[in-house]
């Protein structure tokens, strides 16, 4: 055992969600800390949340290119819940009091039509577990102050999810070419990054099988209908009040994500 207090740093964290004031990088002050002791906290986050009434809707693989695992200094996947209160549809102004100090990533969205659950999990099991694809726009986003971040970090901060905007016009898998698909990403209008499906394990259904066989053994299956979110094609991005994010992905369509901006500003 570490000794690490999961519960106090799970209320620390969920403290920050309430006050959006960030806090001090959670590694320094728990140097013994293990990628276990990590999920124990996320997932004394999730249980607090869904106790008052959050939804679990699916989940997200982080750090599964190699541009945001060099970005973030880590050297491996990770995975964190998603709930319905951060689903934004798109187009529709997302409050910039529900985000820190938020950064974009333009992803692949499965939707599930089947349960998944590992180990054991093939390339076969997850192709016909996954219903249909959606562009999608994740706002990652940190209580750690300044993104002060290591794998233990993230992790425990439900691997810096913040936010997700997916797109409207759904694609079966054999309409799009996953591991070629190119994808452009815009923020206010200006060409920022440009990416490929491949950057994600080298596609994206490998970041779904990692997740599945990785979730099995603790207990979790992911559920006919939840959202999975592979990760990203390019590096994150910062993005502020105002900002407008678009990503278009060949063979797939668009999706827009805008920030609103604070009342009194126009």
């Amino acid at each position: 055992m570490t000794g690490v207090p999961h519960d106090e740093v799970a209320d620390l964290l969920l403290g920050a969600y309430r006050s959006r004031e960030g806090i001090d990088p959670l590694t320094p002050r728990h140097p013994g800390a293990t990628i276990e002791d990590a999920y124990r906290i996320q997932q004394a986050q999730v249980a607090a949340w869904v106790a008052d009434g959050a939804v679990v809707k699916g989940h997200k693989v982080g750090l599964a290119s190699l541009a945001i695992q060099r970005q973030m200094g880590v050297h491996q996947p990770d995975f964190g819940t998603l709930t319905h209160q951060m689903f934004h549809p798109e187009h529709t102004p997302i409050p910039v009091g529900a985000l820190m100090q938020p950064r974009v990533e333009p992803e692949v969205a499965f939707v599930l039509g089947r349960p998944l659950t590992g180990p054991g999990v093939t390339v076969a099991d997850a192709v016909r577990a996954v219903d249909h694809v959606l562009p999608a726009l994740e706002l990652v986003d940190s209580r750690i102050r300044d993104w002060q971040i290591g794998i233990f970090d993230t992790i425990a901060d439900n691997a810096s999810s913040g936010g997700v905007v997916l797109g409207s016009r759904p694609r079966r898998l054999d309409e799009v070419d996953l591991r070629l698909m190119g994808c452009n990403l815009y923020i206010g209008g200006d060409l920022v990054a440009t990416g490929a499906g491949a950057a994600v394990l080298g596609s994206p259904l490998n970041a779904l099988i990692w997740l599945a066989n990785t979730l099995g053994p603790l207990g979790v299956t992911l559920d006919a209908g939840y959202v999975v979110l592979p990760g990203s094609m390019t590096r994150a991005f910062p993005v502020g009040p105002g900002d407008s994010v678009v990503a278009h992905m060949a063979g797939l369509g668009s999706v827009t994500a805008v920030l609103d901006r604070p009342k009194g500003e126009s």
